[in-house]
């Protein structure tokens, strides 16, 4: 049933997958938002055809998250109020369609920046542990079954000196960078927007993607899915790193050459820790690799992290309420090189 909306607040909708917002938001952040706008509906729509027309009249406001349906041209025609979009979650390029641009004032955040927050913890342990050589190091303490050395001095590796690649200064990108100052580590950055004076403000070293392949003990992956970033990490790419080194993916398994990635690991010559990754069957050989670590896509903010995103959306929802412009802005210029 829709609530009598009140003069002083924005009539808004939650636009997402049905059960999310209860995910997404504390008690009182949940309480926050409805203090900030008037919701037409409790409950979030993930199908904006779900919606009679004189409800969708209404809206000035959409607060998006994962499953959000797409705000294209039709949709904008059916909501000829509509003046912003809060994404409680990071790309909004699946809900953004161009045509939304084109209507005076229209504004639309994301949090990207509080979604980067869980990836970039989880890029950091990940490096430091390939750092020790954790993988091929508990694959062969396993094998041994307690018949070998524990303790070996012998075996490379380690933190000291090491050198990390990290392909893209994303967001991601960037705060692995702020993350890995505190070490004793030479970090590399690989980014076609970023100059040699950028990365140096980062604590890292401007090389080429070839060269970043070459000298990296680590190459974490933070580069955005776009057309021109897909494949880009190609078989010669991986060709080039040393025998021995740690491939990391946070970002797409659309950036890489899964077949020569997976050549590799098999070959055990590198090894790999793949948060993300294309639908493997359950034949597919890297199941076995015992130098490969894949996990269900858990970088990314779940459980409790989800309320750090509601609440950057939140406080951008506030500004934008009293007119204010917002913290975490979506740039269209730059949508052709962001997620």
């Amino acid at each position: 049933m829709s609530h009598a909306p009140s003069p002083a607040r924005p009539s808004a909708l939650l636009a997402m997958s049905r059960g999310l917002p209860a995910q997404l938001m504390t008690p009182a952040q949940r309480a926050r938002l409805e203090e900030l706008v008037d919701l037409l509906r409790p409950d979030a729509v993930a199908d904006l055809a779900d919606v009679p027309p004189a409800e969708l009249a209404r809206v000035e406001i959409l607060v998006t998250g994962w499953g959000a349906p797409r705000v294209d041209a039709a949709a904008l025609a059916r909501m000829p109020r509509l003046r912003a979009v809060v994404h409680t979650a990071g790309s909004t390029q699946h809900v953004l369609g161009p045509e939304a641009w084109d209507r005076e004032g229209f504004v639309a955040t994301t949090a990207a920046q509080a979604n980067a927050v869980p990836v970039a913890e989880y890029s950091l342990a990940q490096i430091l542990l390939a750092g020790k050589h954790r993988l091929a190091r508990a694959a062969e303490h396993r094998r041994g079954r307690g018949t070998t050395a524990a303790w070996r001095t012998d075996t490379g590796g380690g933190n000291y000196g090491a050198v990390v690649g990290l392909i893209g200064a994303s967001r991601i990108g960037r705060l692995v960078a702020e993350l890995l100052r505190p070490f004793d580590l030479q970090v590399l950055i690989a980014d076609p927007y970023v100059t040699a004076e950028d990365a140096a403000a980062l604590g890292a070293e401007h090389v080429t993607l070839p060269e970043l392949f070459s000298r990296s003990d680590v190459v974490s992956l933070h580069a955005p899915d776009v057309p021109s970033t897909r494949g880009m990490i190609t078989r010669e790419l991986l060709a080039r790193m040393p025998d021995g080194a740690t491939f990391i993916n946070t970002a797409r398994p659309a950036l890489v050459d899964e077949d020569a990635l997976r050549e590799e690991l098999v070959s055990g010559r590198i090894s790999a820790v793949l948060d993300v990754h294309d639908a493997l069957g359950p034949e597919d050989p890297l199941w076995d690799v015992p130098t490969v670590e894949i996990t269900p896509h858990i970088a990314g903010s779940l459980g409790n992290e989800l309320h750090r995103m509601a609440q950057m959306a939140l406080e951008d929802l506030a500004r934008i309420v009293d007119g204010r412009p917002p913290r975490h802005p979506v740039d269209p210029e730059l949508r052709a090189i962001t997620a």
